[in-house]
C-alpha cells in the first residue's frame, strides 16, 4: 500500500486473493467504487475495498446474481431477505429435479409397450407441474354466484398439491389427472356436465357441504364405515335449506335418487388420491371421497329403514 493508504488494482487483487480481470469486473459493474485514478488513468482504491471485495466473493459464493449482491451492498434488500428469495428459488429447482428424476425412474421401469403412452403422458406437463388445469376445472365445474371465499376453499381442498418428492407412480397419477381435466368431455361440455344440484342456492348449499365433509373426513379417519349421525344429518340438511324444503324421510328419498344420478368424477378423485398418498400411514380423505362416504351412509340408512 502507498504512503497514502490506496492500493492499485493489481494490489488489491494480490491481497483479496483473486485476479485483475475480477477487480475490474466488479469495479464496472459499480460494486466495487474506486478511490481515484492515478496521473495514467489507473484505478486506485482505498482501504475499505479489500473487506468490500470479500464481501461481494462471499455473496457470489451463495450463488446471489450480481444485481441482488449490488442491492445487498446498497442496502436496497437486507441480506436475510436474499437469502429467503434464494431458498424459494432453490427449493423450486430441486423440486423440478426430484419430479425429473421420478419421471426418469417411471420410464425406465415400464415395458416398451407402456413407454410412448408414459412419455407423451409426461411430456404434456411441467417439472414440478402446475396445478392451473385443475383449478380451471373446478371453476367451470362449480355454480358461477359461489363467494370467491367459499370457492377458493373448494378448490384448494379439491385440487391435490404435487409432492416435492414425488414418486414414480405420484408422476404417472399426476400426469393422467392433467390428462383427465383437460380431456375434450370436460374442456368443450362442463356445463352438460355439472350436477343436478346446481338447481339449489350454491351459497347455503355449498357452505353446508363443506361442513358435512369435514364431520365426514374425521370418521373416515378415524376408519368408521359410512353411518347415521351428525355428519350425514348436516349433508342432508344443507340440500334441504338451499332447496327450501324439510329433511324428512321422503326428501332423503329422493335425495338419493338425484345424488345416484349426478355425473360422476370418479376417476379425478381415485388419482387424486394417489397423488396425495403419503409414504406411511393413511391418506388424508379426498372432498370426493368424504361425499361418497356420505352419500353410502345416505343409502345404508335408507336401506336399513325401509326393512
Amino acid at each position: 500500500m502507498s504512503p497514502d493508504g490506496i492500493w492499485s488494482i493489481g494490489e488489491l487483487a494480490e491481497h483479496a486473493g483473486v485476479t485483475v480481470r475480477t477487480v475490474r469486473f466488479y469495479s464496472n459493474r459499480g460494486l466495487l467504487p474506486e478511490a481515484g485514478r492515478s496521473t495514467g488513468g489507473h484505478r486506485r482504491y482505498g482501504p475499505e475495498a479489500l473487506d468490500r471485495l470479500r464481501l461481494i466473493r462471499s455473496l457470489r459464493t451463495l450463488d446471489l446474481p450480481v444485481p441482488e449482491v449490488s442491492r445487498v451492498l446498497d442496502q436496497e434488500d437486507t441480506l436475510e431477505d436474499v437469502i429467503a428469495g434464494q431458498l424459494r428459488e432453490l427449493g423450486s429447482r430441486l423440486a423440478a429435479l426430484r419430479w425429473r428424476e421420478a419421471a426418469l425412474q417411471l420410464l425406465q421401469d415400464c415395458t416398451p409397450d407402456e413407454r410412448a403412452d408414459r412419455l407423451r403422458l409426461i411430456g404434456a406437463m411441467s417439472a414440478p407441474p402446475s396445478t392451473a388445469a385443475l383449478a380451471r376445472f373446478w371453476r367451470c365445474w362449480l355454480p358461477p354466484r359461489l363467494p370467491g371465499r367459499l370457492a377458493s376453499a373448494i378448490i384448494d381442498w379439491s385440487v391435490p398439491r404435487p409432492p416435492a418428492d414425488p414418486t414414480p407412480s405420484q408422476v404417472l397419477a399426476f400426469a393422467r389427472l392433467n390428462e383427465f381435466v383437460n380431456s375434450p368431455c370436460f374442456t368443450s361440455g362442463r356445463r352438460q356436465l355439472k350436477p343436478h344440484h346446481h338447481d339449489y342456492r350454491p351459497v347455503v348449499l355449498y357452505e353446508g357441504l363443506s361442513e358435512a365433509c369435514t364431520l365426514a373426513s374425521a370418521r373416515m379417519r378415524a376408519e368408521l364405515p359410512p353411518h347415521e349421525g351428525e355428519a350425514l344429518d348436516c349433508f342432508v340438511s344443507a340440500f334441504a335449506e338451499a332447496s327450501g324444503s324439510r329433511d324428512t324421510p321422503g326428501f332423503r328419498r329422493q335425495l338419493s335418487g338425484r345424488l345416484a344420478a349426478d355425473p360422476r368424477i370418479d376417476r379425478y378423485w381415485q388419482l387424486t388420491a394417489e397423488v396425495t398418498a403419503p409414504p406411511s400411514g393413511p391418506a388424508e380423505p379426498t372432498l370426493g371421497a368424504t361425499h361418497e362416504w356420505l352419500r353410502r351412509a345416505l343409502d345404508d340408512q335408507l336401506a336399513r329403514s325401509s326393512v
